[in-house]
C-alpha cells in the first residue's frame, strides 16, 4: 500500500476497518493520535474548533472532545479506554454526545516497517443500521481529509526534529 492511500473495507454488517501508511515512525504516529496537543493540529471538525481534547491514556482512562462553531451546537465525543499498549496499538469504546447511537468499538494498531507506519482502525459499530449512516455521512471523505491532515503535521514534526 502506498502511503496517502486509505483503503476502507467493511468486512462484516457492522465493522469498518481503515487502513493508511504514513512516512514515519510507529511512535510519532501513535503520539499523533494520544497527546491533545498533537491531536488538537489535525483531528478537526469544519467550521468548528477543536476546545475540548481531554486524554487519561491508559487502560481503564477516558477520552472527551468537543468542537465548537459559533452559532452552532458543539459536537461531543467520549469513550473509555480498555487497551494501551504504546506504541503498538489502543483500543477504546466510543459514542457521540448529540446522536444516541449506541457506543462503538474501536482498535487502532500501528505496524512499523523500514520507518513507515501502517496505521489500521478496526470499528465495529452498534448496528449494521449505524455503520451504514456513518458511510452515508461522509466517512471516506472525512477520513481521507482528516488522515491527510496528520500526515502534513507529522512530516512538518519530523522536519523539525531532522533538523535539530
Amino acid at each position: 500500500m502506498n502511503a496517502g492511500t486509505l483503503k476502507i473495507a467493511t468486512p462484516g454488517d457492522r465493522d469498518v476497518v481503515m487502513t493508511r501508511v504514513f512516512d514515519a515512525p510507529r511512535r510519532l504516529v501513535f503520539d499523533a493520535f494520544t497527546q491533545p496537543e498533537l491531536l488538537k493540529r489535525w483531528l478537526d471538525a469544519p467550521g468548528r474548533t477543536f476546545a475540548v481534547c481531554e486524554i487519561d491514556l491508559r487502560s481503564g482512562g477516558s477520552f472527551r472532545y468537543v468542537w465548537r462553531g459559533a452559532g452552532r451546537k458543539d459536537v461531543g465525543m467520549r469513550g473509555a479506554f480498555r487497551e494501551v499498549a504504546a506504541p503498538a496499538r489502543f483500543v477504546h469504546t466510543e459514542s457521540w454526545e448529540d446522536w444516541d447511537a449506541g457506543e462503538s468499538l474501536v482498535t487502532n494498531t500501528f505496524e512499523e516497517t523500514a520507518g513507515r507506519t501502517t496505521f489500521t482502525s478496526a470499528i465495529v459499530f452498534p448496528s449494521r443500521e449505524v455503520r451504514d449512516a456513518v458511510m452515508k455521512a461522509g466517512l471516506a471523505h472525512n477520513a481521507t481529509a482528516t488522515y491527510g491532515k496528520l500526515a502534513e503535521l507529522i512530516s512538518s514534526l519530523e522536519a523539525v526534529a531532522s533538523s535539530a
